[in-house]
């Protein structure tokens, strides 16, 4: 239900017009209305908002590149069509973002693979993502113990041998990662393996009411986009 409520969510921001500022802002006030319900901390939404980071870039970039007329801003000359672009693109990837680091941080991954597997999701993309996550832990470690390893043994140099240490980490930990899953498949063809993974989905199925508690946030964003589309001037 959450999986299709954030898709359904991020559907309607992104298909809200350019310069619905009014719009945005409901969507805004919607959303922290979820993170105060699921009791997200705010500080661990900030800090996992740290992803959106080149799209900020871009946003304040694109008003210096973009054509069209020009205004001025705080003493510089900017595009005014860049300008409402990167805005309402900066908006629509907060947003989206918002909404990721809620269902992450309230939604165990192994739930979120079950749901993607109830929804009819190709098994071997399920697959995929299971091992990724399972995984992830593992290759993470292996990073860490090799800095260990590197400082350990004097490795302290300046910015350009640090940067030849580094490729030859990453070299060394796509090595080791690739014989790891040869190793894996191996094991699992061992053990019976023949392309599918046992089941996910366990448990009742979703109620109505749950299915309505969970569509409340992508229909009231509908609604605020049709009042704000046919009704509220620009």
């Amino acid at each position: 239900m959450k999986l299709v409520a954030v898709v359904a969510f991020v559907l309607v921001v992104v298909a809200t017009p350019t310069g619905r500022w009014g719009a945005f802002a409901v969507y805004a006030l919607l959303l922290a209305g979820v993170v105060a319900v699921a009791h997200v901390p705010a500080r661990l939404v900030l800090r996992r908002m740290l992803i959106e980071v080149p799209f900020v870039v871009f946003a304040a970039v694109l008003p210096f590149v973009a054509s069209g007329p020009r205004v001025e801003v705080l003493g510089v000359s900017v595009s005014a069509t860049g300008l409402v672009a990167g805005a309402t693109m900066l908006l629509k990837a907060t947003l989206g973002v918002v909404a990721a680091i809620v269902l992450a941080a309230t939604t165990a991954p192994r739930e979120m693979l079950a749901g993607l597997e109830r929804l009819r999701l190709p098994a071997l993309l399920v697959a995929m993502l299971s091992f990724m996550i399972r995984y992830l832990a593992v290759v993470t470690g292996d990073l860490h113990r090799m800095r260990v390893a590197r400082e350990s043994r004097g490795d302290t140099g300046g910015r350009v041998g640090q940067a030849a240490a580094v490729a030859g980490t990453a070299g060394s930990l796509f090595v080791r990662s690739y014989e790891r899953g040869e190793r894996v498949h191996q094991a699992m063809l061992a053990r019976g393996y023949a392309g599918h993974l046992p089941a996910l989905v366990s448990g009742r199925a979703a109620r109505a009411r749950e299915w309505a508690l969970a569509a409340s946030l992508p229909v009231a964003t509908l609604v605020t986009l049709v009042l704000f589309v046919s009704v509220v001037p620009r």
